[in-house]
């Protein structure tokens, strides 16, 4: 990426909203069955406290209907990896308390976090989906890193 991209988004967590800045951002995206999933993570500095092995990442997904048909998200399955290796599993229903209904066309994106008690790891997952038709699938949420400035380590 050249120059400077900048983005601003916002993030809620325990009842506080912070807005996020950060330039040449990192994309991870993955398309399955017509629906692109988009995640673009941010390190939280100010969250985080090194010194007590706290680190906190915010995240951004975008998830678009490319297809013919209209879906819904049921739930979500993560996989959090820290850089010790160590997997924490998060499954439920839907995300950050919706089911969103995309339309072909369509498009749903939210903001949310996680913490590690590691400078670095991953995450990566799925959410289950179903067709108007009746047909429920698993969509892929691209792997993507979780990085913490001045680590020189980087997963993906």
């Amino acid at each position: 990426m050249g120059g400077t991209d900048w983005l601003g988004w916002f993030v809620l967590r325990r009842n506080k909203l912070y807005t996020l800045f950060m330039t040449d951002r990192a994309q991870y995206r993955a398309i399955t069955k017509g629906i692109a999933v988009s995640v673009e993570p941010v390190y939280l500095e100010a969250n985080s406290s090194p010194g007590s092995s706290q680190y906190v990442w915010a995240y951004r997904v975008t998830i678009e209907n490319q297809g013919q048909e209209t879906v819904q998200l049921l739930s979500r399955h993560w996989m959090i990896t820290n850089s010790r290796g160590e997997l924490n599993e998060v499954k439920g229903p839907g995300v950050v308390g919706e089911q969103p209904i995309l339309k072909p066309g369509e498009s749903f994106q939210y903001s949310s976090g996680a913490p590690l008690n590691t400078p670095w790891g991953m995450m990566g997952g799925s959410y289950q989906m179903e067709s108007t038709s009746g047909e429920r699938f698993d969509i892929e949420i691209p792997t993507f890193s979780l990085d913490s400035p001045g680590q020189g380590v980087v997963v993906n």
